[in-house]
């Protein structure tokens, strides 16, 4: 087995290679505007630090959000792409679950990530980290009014600090994470179908027929 995992949902682009035991390769970018141009050099970076390349791959895994549209499109389509042209079993997981994967706490709690518009996309997690309500999108004061006592994991948690519980730890995901998960078999698997949430910003003009 040889798995290709990324997610572009957040500004971190990430991207990790496991070859069914371990990550092998990984590489990191960061830019909310500009996943479309960090992606690909980042694939080939961690197939090269793999020692791979793409005709070697077996599997390609994905998140699908939630996230807006632009970035999330881009891992998205090119999860699609990548898993049509070489043939290879494709896996959509949950952005969300993959930084709850990576929460150490024995407890329920929140994963919460920037969705502008002084939003957050959110969801709670049990003590087993199985996902029990969401992904949902909702501003921090009302997810902060929802859930009081527990404590939230990730960048939107982080951003809005004074009104949610941020825990610190667990910032962005990990490709490496999603990778591990995906192989071990511990993830709720979803078609690779983007969780935008809300409509996207940009809208198709409509011009209306002159009289």
């Amino acid at each position: 087995m040889l798995l290709l995992a990324f997610d572009t949902a957040t500004p971190a682009i990430t991207v990790a290679v496991h070859d069914g035991t371990t990550v092998v390769g990984e590489a990191h970018g960061e830019g909310a505007m500009a996943h479309g141009e960090l992606l690909a050099p980042a694939i080939r970076d961690a197939l090269a630090q793999a020692g791979a390349r793409m005709a070697d791959l077996t599997d390609i895994a994905v998140g699908v959000g939630p996230g807006p549209f632009t970035g999330l499109r881009v891992g998205v389509v090119t999860a699609l792409t990548l898993g049509s042209t070489l043939g290879i079993t494709t896996h959509g997981v949950c952005t969300l679950d993959i930084l709850a994967a990576e929460v150490q706490v024995e407890a329920e709690f929140l994963v919460a990530t920037d969705a502008r518009r002084k939003e957050v996309y959110w969801a709670r997690y049990g003590a087993d980290h199985t996902r029990l309500d969401g992904p949902h999108v909702a501003f921090p004061a009302d997810l902060a009014h929802q859930h009081p006592d527990l404590p939230a994991y990730g960048r939107g948690a982080e951003l809005y600090e004074g009104v949610l519980r941020a825990a610190g730890g667990v910032r962005d995901p990990r490709a490496a994470a999603l990778a591990s998960a995906v192989v071990a078999g511990h993830v709720i698997e979803l078609p690779l179908e983007p969780l935008y949430l809300r409509r996207p910003d940009a809208t198709p003009q409509v011009i209306s027929p002159r009289a």
